[in-house]
């Protein structure tokens, strides 16, 4: 049985930021840190994974990062979820993308939260 985990890209593209954004908060929140970045569950070559369900962890982690400020930066939290729902089902950020999209287009009576919800209910 092969074990799968999510690297800095997955992380990167679960939370709509750049792989140099994971690689910037990895390395400003080292485990000695007083927020430290969740360490890695395996490393190959110096290269970090973490097994797909710490996600939440890693939601976590960044939600309770220090002087937040509001802005469009960050996605909501449903659209997150859904995100790393999809990408555990094999789309990638912009499949994942354009399929939220046009559910939002195709059903206007619901919110972008709903059709997360609703989606991730269908993998589930």
């Amino acid at each position: 049985m092969i074990e799968r985990y999510v690297g800095v890209l997955g992380i990167a593209e679960a939370m709509e930021v750049t792989r140099h954004a994971v690689h910037k908060w990895r390395s400003r929140y080292p485990s000695d840190s007083e927020h430290p970045f969740p360490a890695p569950d395996v490393e190959i070559d110096g290269t970090p994974g973490w097994r797909p369900e710490r996600m939440g962890e890693i939601v976590s982690w960044r939600e309770g990062l220090p002087g937040r400020g509001s802005g469009g930066g960050r996605p909501t939290a449903a659209r997150a979820e859904y995100m790393r729902a999809a990408l555990a089902h094999g789309l990638d950020r912009d499949e994942a993308t354009r399929g939220l999209a046009n559910f939002v287009d195709e059903f206007p009576h619901m919110t972008e939260a709903e059709v997360c919800a609703w989606l991730i209910e269908k993998w589930e």
